[in-house]
C-alpha cells in the first residue's frame, strides 16, 4: 500500500516548516518534541500519580497510570521513545494512558536520564533500577509484580528489550512479556534502515545524530545492551512486536522478531499497512492506529491472564 495520506501531507508540510530535530540544538529539539506530543488530547483514566524512583545514584521521575482502582492488576513498566535523547513521561502520557486502558495493567512510565547529559549505560541502568523498584513497591503501586510486562516505543522499545535481557542475566526480576513498538535493535543502519522511506518521520542522519548523542564512543555500537539484535536471546520472555509498513526502521523490528523466534522465544508480529514511525496511539491522525492498540492490549492481556 502507498504511504498513508495524512503522513504524506505531514512530509510535504515539513518541507516548508521548521528544521528537523537533528538540525537543531538539543534543547530546541526537545522543546519542539514536547510541544508536539505533550499537547495531544489524553483519555481520562482512573489514576494518574507522579512518583519519584530511586535509582543507583539519584532519583528520576515516574508516573503511575491505571484505569482501575482495584488492587492486583498486572504491572507494566513503560519506557518512552525519542532516540534516548528526546521525550519524557509528559510527551508520552497519552500513549501510556492508552496502554493502561488497553492492557488493564498498572503502568509505571519511567523518566530515565537521556543523552547527551547522561550517556550509555545510564538509561539502561535507570530502566533496570526502575523495574526493580516497581517490583519491590508493587503493593504501593496496587500491582501484581508476578505478572510483569516491559514495554516501550522506538528507543523505549530498545530499553524494554535490553532490560528484559538484563533481568534474565542479572538476577531478575522475572518478566512475563515484552511489548516492543517499532523498537530500535541495532546501530547498523545498513541492515536497520529502509532507504525507501527516508525522510518519512525519520532520516538516516537523524538516527546517527541520536547515536552520537547517546553513545560514549563508536565502540558502544556493538554492545548488546545498545544493540539487542547482537545479544543471546535464548530464554527471554515472549514478545509482541508492533510495526508500521512505511517506517524507515521497520527492518530493525522485523530482524529482532526473527532473531527471537530463531532463539526459541515465542513472538507475534503485527505490521500496519501505510503507517509510519510514531503512529502508535495517534488514532486522531491515523484511525488505523486504533487496531494496533487493540492488538497490543489483547496480546498483553493474554500473556498476563486478564480479560477485557
Amino acid at each position: 500500500m502507498p504511504l498513508h495520506p495524512v503522513a504524506a501531507q505531514m512530509v510535504e508540510d515539513a518541507k516548508t516548516g521548521r528544521p528537523n530535530a537533528h538540525l537543531l540544538p538539543v534543547e530546541e529539539a526537545r522543546a519542539n518534541f514536547e510541544s508536539d506530543f505533550g499537547s495531544l488530547p489524553k483519555p481520562a483514566i482512573a489514576r494518574s500519580e507522579d512518583v519519584e524512583i530511586p535509582v543507583r545514584d539519584t532519583v528520576i521521575p515516574g508516573r503511575v497510570l491505571s484505569d482501575t482502582t482495584e488492587p492486583g492488576a498486572p504491572l507494566l513498566v513503560f519506557f518512552h521513545g525519542g532516540g534516548w535523547l528526546l521525550g519524557s513521561i509528559d510527551s508520552h502520557d497519552m500513549m501510556a494512558r492508552k496502554i493502561a486502558i488497553a492492557t488493564g495493567c498498572v503502568v509505571l512510565s519511567v523518566g530515565y536520564r537521556r543523552g547527551p547529559d547522561s550517556r550509555f549505560p545510564t538509561a539502561t541502568d535507570d530502566a533496570l533500577d526502575a523495574v526493580r523498584w516497581a517490583v519491590a513497591n508493587a503493593d504501593m503501586l496496587g500491582a501484581d509484580a508476578s505478572r510483569l510486562v516491559l514495554a516501550g516505543d522506538s528507543a523505549g522499545g530498545n530499553l524494554a528489550a535490553v532490560t528484559a535481557i538484563r533481568c534474565r542475566d542479572e538476577g531478575g526480576p522475572a518478566v512475563t512479556h515484552q511489548l516492543l513498538v517499532y523498537p530500535v535493535t541495532t546501530c547498523d543502519l545498513e541492515i536497520g534502515f529502509d532507504p525507501e522511506w527516508e525522510g518519512v518521520m525519520l532520516y538516516r542522519d537523524e538516527m546517527l545524530w541520536h547515536q552520537e548523542h547517546y553513545l560514549p564512543g563508536p565502540e558502544a555500537r556493538t554492545d548488546p545492551h545498545v544493540a539487542p539484535l547482537l545479544a543471546d536471546l535464548a530464554g527471554l520472555p515472549a514478545a509482541t512486536v508492533v510495526l508500521g509498513e512505511c517506517d524507515p526502521i521497520r527492518p530493525q523490528g522485523r530482524l529482532y522478531a526473527e532473531a527471537l523466534a530463531a532463539a526459541g522465544v515465542p513472538v507475534q508480529v503485527e505490521e500496519y499497512a501505510s503507517l509510519v514511525h510514531g503512529f502508535f496511539g495517534l488514532e486522531m491522525l491515523f484511525p488505523e492506529a486504533a487496531a494496533a492498540m487493540d492488538f497490543a492490549g489483547a496480546a498483553v492481556r493474554a500473556a498476563v491472564g486478564t480479560t477485557a
